[in-house]
């Protein structure tokens, strides 16, 4: 920025100057009643007033100059408590578009992911079912195949409408005993084939949700235990009350999770040293579980031992249910 251009920016300074010079000049000329006007005293009144408005618009043009070449730096401070304020408000936003796009291309990141494991999971059922098809067809094997594919497209169509789960879900009166009862009939071949005893220790337990998506993440729930619960074994459904919460739980003698593993286990993607060696895990089902646990206001934790048990608990906060806290409010 030249000065004769700053001073082309300034010139509202210059004619208020002029305006302020000019008409007391006028009204002391109108009043000189009769007397000689000195004109020496009046452009030396003007030559001083002029030199005070050069000095002022210098120093005003130096703060500009140094603003703007700090700006180019993106290090400068304003001229203006206004100005700091939408400097502030300015940088806010910045951040917060900085941190809304790592969110954005980090959930791509996510998906593509998702997609390419999706994809290389349900191989493995497909081609089981082409060697089926070519030997002599045995139905229990057929519809344990069919069973993962179609838990594998779940997966998909759940992992898909997670970003968009506010728009799709209605809560509700749901009886989990009786979901789960559904759940254990929609497996029963495989508790037969498997020879695994399962016992429902309440007869119900209602609570307050959206009953497909609870149904998924109880099922998510009964298809790991039914994964990894060896021939013979048991797998035991009881729920418990306390002051604070309700609670689910879903116990299975299976061959158990390692402690190192156990905090990692709702992480995406996470197979651990039991997926690993039984190559049975994609690291979606528990992750899927308790991310839609979580936005309806539930959350899922578990405990575990090698080879001896693990148990999932699904707990539902009272302090999260709605209906709850209107009977209360109501009764207060």
């Amino acid at each position: 920025m030249t000065f004769l251009r700053y001073l082309a920016y300034e010139k509202s300074y210059m004619y208020l100057y002029l305006a302020g010079f000019l008409i007391p000049a006028a009204v002391f000329y109108t009043d000189s009643r009769g007397g000689d006007w000195v004109w020496g005293t009046f452009f030396y009144a003007f030559a001083l007033s002029s030199m005070v408005l050069l000095g002022f618009l210098l120093f005003r043009y130096q703060q500009h100059v140094r603003v703007i070449r700090r700006m180019k730096s993106e290090d400068y401070d304003s001229l203006s408590l206004e100005g700091e304020f939408a400097q502030q408000h300015i940088e806010e936003l910045r951040k917060q578009h900085i941190h809304e796009m790592n969110q954005v291309q980090e959930r791509q990141h996510e998906h593509y992911d998702f997609i390419v494991s999706w994809f290389h999971e349900i191989k493995t059922p497909i081609a089981v079912l082409r060697l089926l098809q070519q030997t002599d067809m045995d139905a229990t094997s057929l519809r344990e195949e069919i069973a993962k594919i179609e838990n594998y497209v779940d997966q998909a169509l759940y992992y898909a409408k997670l970003d968009s789960f506010n728009q799709d879900y209605a809560i509700q009166n749901c009886d989990v005993i009786q979901i789960s009862k559904e759940i254990v009939k929609s497996h029963s071949k495989t508790f037969f084939s498997k020879k695994i005893r399962i016992g429902l220790q309440a007869e119900t337990l209602v609570v307050q949700s959206d009953p497909k998506w609870l149904q998924f993440i109880i099922n998510q729930l009964l298809t790991n235990s039914l994964k990894y619960t060896e021939l013979g074994g048991e797998i035991t459904i009881s729920v418990f009350e306390t002051p604070r919460e309700k609670q689910l739980l879903i116990r299975d003698s299976g061959i158990g999770i390692s402690q190192k593993d156990l905090p990692r286990i709702f992480n995406r993607g996470f197979t651990g040293e039991t997926g690993r060696t039984f190559a049975l895990s994609t690291g979606m089902g528990l992750y899927l579980a308790q991310q839609l646990s979580n936005k309806l206001g539930h959350y899922i934790d578990c405990t575990s031992e090698a080879s001896v048990y693990t148990q999932v608990i699904v707990h539902f906060p009272k302090d999260d249910d709605p209906y709850l806290m209107r009977q209360q409010t109501h009764d207060e």
